[in-house]
């Protein structure tokens, strides 16, 4: 039985003097969407009579199969605070269905739907508990984005040292107005860097509310005149932002994965869990680190994972086991990052999680040692394999997997491979400001500090090049040109 009824809501639009109403949905690659329609056009909604152009989303649908329909979830009706007391704005979360009246199978929201009925087939309800963080930046004269900050805040500190402390306490009172229960709100490890905890609850709704979160932050910092963002490591020499996942299972009621009598607390069903995700984690990568900049925070020296382990003592793995036992018993993966569409993210972990249980999975043994202190050698022989380096990588893993094209669906599988693949491919073809700084400016420098320098007419730019990359060694630039005129 859901919280609200179609009565309950056509009385709370009239009651909370509602004028406008957004009915939202997410596409494949986790971007929020909506329609807005007025008050009046509210019950036509609520029968689920609310079509857009599928086409114009991508990922979607083809032009000649475009209709889809929005089917309101009516226990996700909220009204948003920042908007005017008079004429309020309320949202509702949709579901995406075809003309024929079934889902559409390319919704991200169905994707998880479906996965958690097959849980509840044995018996399991999931529970998830997020931590997203996120980058407060200064905006420029014209209220662009950049990535500049005037700040040298650390973990926990406060202000006047942390800028963003009034933005981040805006977006907690904001979120609980909104039905949020915040647990902890603080500023991360690098500059500008924060962190706001939300209560975990069952995984729909845990989606749900990330999607929520990202809308409420992203609008409240523009209202201090900052931007927020989620992009993973918007900058280099600092901690990027993650979005570690704690989960769980209930059986009648009772945290599964947690068992007094084992030494470490946990369950059967917990192991073969934490062995599904690993046996997997390469195939899911892409779902879980969806951005080319998302592997530019899985890298050594940041506190981010980048070896497929797990343990209960460290956190240098990519599954820890949190002290906590009895109900709060949980695995937390710490490889998302907030790019990640939460719904697809979440379904591929819980089937990754229900393959470990039904086949039974062996869980290798834990790694209580710092992973990065190990060499090459002793990671070899303790078989601990490291994740994707790159976005190619991971699509490829999973453009081969049966078990993701299982886990998401066709439709989604195909569409979501190819555009990553795409965006890889892009992103090669691009000249970087790393790239102008270390090739072209260097050449520059080079011509600039020796201007007596007599090259030959057949001494082409590329030479130059290296006889500037060259000048590095021992040897001096008048023994560098000497070398590579003998080469000519």
């Amino acid at each position: 039985m859901g919280k609200y009824t179609k009565e309950d809501i056509l009385k709370k639009v009239k009651e909370d003097d509602v004028e406008f109403i957004r009915l939202q949905f997410t596409d494949i690659f986790g971007d929020l969407k909506n329609v807005a329609i007025t008050a009046s056009q509210i019950e036509k909604a609520l029968d689920n009579k609310i079509m857009f152009d599928g086409s114009s989303i991508e990922g979607f649908a083809r032009i000649e199969e475009s209709d889809m329909y929005l089917y309101p979830d009516y226990d996700t009706y909220e009204t948003f605070p920042w908007r005017p007391q008079q004429g309020k704005v309320a949202r509702l979360i949709c579901d995406v269905y075809k003309p024929d009246g079934t889902p559409f199978e390319g919704d991200p929201r169905y994707v998880l739907k479906r996965a958690l009925a097959e849980a509840k087939e044995m018996g399991y309800k999931m529970n998830v508990g997020p931590e997203c963080e996120f980058f407060l930046f200064q905006t420029d004269e014209n209220g662009m984005p950049t990535t500049n900050t005037y700040e040298r805040a650390s973990y926990f500190d406060l202000g006047p040292l942390d800028f963003g402390e009034n933005a981040r306490r805006d977006m907690v009172l904001t979120l609980e107005q909104m039905g949020f229960e915040i647990e902890a709100s603080h500023h991360e490890v690098a500059p500008a860097q924060h962190e706001i905890d939300f209560k975990y609850g069952e995984a729909l709704k845990t989606a749900d509310n990330i999607e929520t979160f990202k809308l409420v932050v992203k609008t409240i910092a523009k209202r201090h005149g900052l931007c927020a963002t989620f992009m993973p490591k918007p900058k280099y020499g600092v901690c990027g932002s993650g979005m570690h996942m704690n989960m769980s299972l209930q059986k009648d009621g009772k945290n599964i994965f947690a068992d007094e009598n084992d030494k470490l607390g946990l369950s059967q069903e917990a192991y073969w869990f934490i062995a599904g995700i690993m046996e997997h984690m390469k195939e899911m990568a892409a779902i879980t680190n969806p951005l080319v900049n998302s592997y530019k925070r899985l890298v050594p020296g940041y506190e981010a994972p980048i070896y497929i382990a797990w343990s209960a003592k460290n956190r240098s793995p990519l599954i820890r086991i949190p002290s906590a036992r009895g109900a709060g018993t949980r695995v937390e993966l710490r490889c998302p990052d907030p790019t990640a569409n939460p719904y697809l993210a979440m379904a591929v972990c819980l089937k990754a999680g229900l393959d470990g249980i039904k086949r039974q999975l062996p869980v290798p043994a834990s790694v209580d040692t710092n992973i990065f202190n190990l060499t090459a050698e002793e990671k070899k022989e303790r078989h601990i394999h490291s994740l994707p380096a790159n976005l190619r990588e991971a699509t490829l893993a999973m453009s081969e997997s049966d078990f993701m094209k299982e886990a998401v669906g066709n439709h989604i599988f195909e569409r979501y491979t190819k555009a990553k693949m795409d965006e890889w491919n892009e992103y090669t073809r691009q000249v970087t400001d790393w790239e102008i700084s270390n090739y072209l400016y260097k050449d520059v420098c080079l011509l600039q500090e020796c201007p007596d320098i007599d090259f030959p007419a057949e001494f082409s730019y590329p030479h130059k090049r290296n006889l500037h990359t060259a000048s590095y060694t021992l040897h001096s630039f008048e023994e560098q040109k000497d070398m590579f005129l003998q080469q000519l």
